[in-house]
């Protein structure tokens, strides 16, 4: 049973991290429905690292790129130097917001936002911030001429991820949409971005609840971060393939749905 505990888990992790409907919101609100407990602060960190494992992989080639042409100054080598430079500023905002949360309020998640009517209305705001950005016609930024100031707004965005419900995803690409991005590229931004973001959040939660840890059995959670890594595969393949052409609608419905099924449990 505790494996089975622990594949749920991967799954729901590694389906929801990329997608735009919030991870955080359904390893909670899954985790109840199904009737096994809500995986906590340490199992949540360590399988998280599966997600980032897999965008590591799955943008491999973009990345390792980068040190094949560090002795190149051409302009592909430039443009990977700009963006590892955008990465480091748009992460800026979520370790400044989410540090001070953490530090001086260390319990308001739990108290507050961590409720269902909580997330189930965080639901609702978001699948309207998707609506607007799905509808914006504005499209001009891309990965090849977007200024620093673009990465900072993202990364601004990025930082309300810290709220349940929310999405980093979902608030990275609809920011990006709304700011003029192409679909394509502010899909690979969001998830480039989201490697020292997850990685961060992961390690502070480990830290923090280190005590947790040594309740664990390592096999089950073994299963957990590997069902992590290839659902984490899947969904960053799908939302490239499907996000390019059609948008953020069938998620704004998700949403929606997501939202209404947790009022109607409460």
């Amino acid at each position: 049973m505790e494996y089975l505990e622990f594949i749920l888990y991967g799954l729901i992790q590694g389906l929801t991290e990329f997608i735009p409907v919030s991870s955080t919101a359904h390893l909670k609100v899954i985790s109840l429905f199904f009737g096994v407990d809500d995986p906590g602060h340490s199992v949540s960190a360590i399988i998280q690292m599966g997600s980032v494992l897999a965008v590591i992989w799955y943008f491999r080639k973009d990345i390792f790129k980068l040190k094949r042409l560090s002795s190149k100054k051409n302009f592909n080598y430039l443009n990977y130097k700009k963006l590892l430079k955008s990465i480091f500023i748009g992460t800026l905002p979520i370790i400044l917001l989410g540090g001070t949360i953490k530090f001086i309020f260390p319990y308001f998640f739990d108290s507050v936002l961590r409720s269902n009517i909580s997330i189930a209305v965080v639901s609702f705001l978001m699948a309207i911030y998707m609506y607007i950005a799905d509808i914006a016609k504005k499209v001009s930024i891309n990965l090849k001429n977007y200024n620093y100031s673009d990465s900072l707004l993202i990364g601004i965005a990025q930082a309300f991820a810290i709220f349940p419900g929310v999405s980093r995803s979902g608030i990275t690409i609809s920011t990006a949409l709304i700011s003029g991005w192409e679909r394509s590229d502010a899909a690979k931004f969001s998830f480039l971005l989201g490697i020292p973001a997850i990685s961060l959040a992961a390690i502070v939660e480990f830290i923090s609840s280190f005590s947790e840890f040594k309740s664990l059995s390592f096999f089950p959670l073994i299963v957990g971060l590997a069902t992590t890594f290839f659902s984490s595969l899947f969904a960053i393949d799908f939302l490239l393939r499907y996000f390019s052409s059609n948008g953020l609608k069938l998620f704004i419905f998700y949403r929606i749905a997501f939202g209404l099924v947790i009022l109607l449990n409460l």
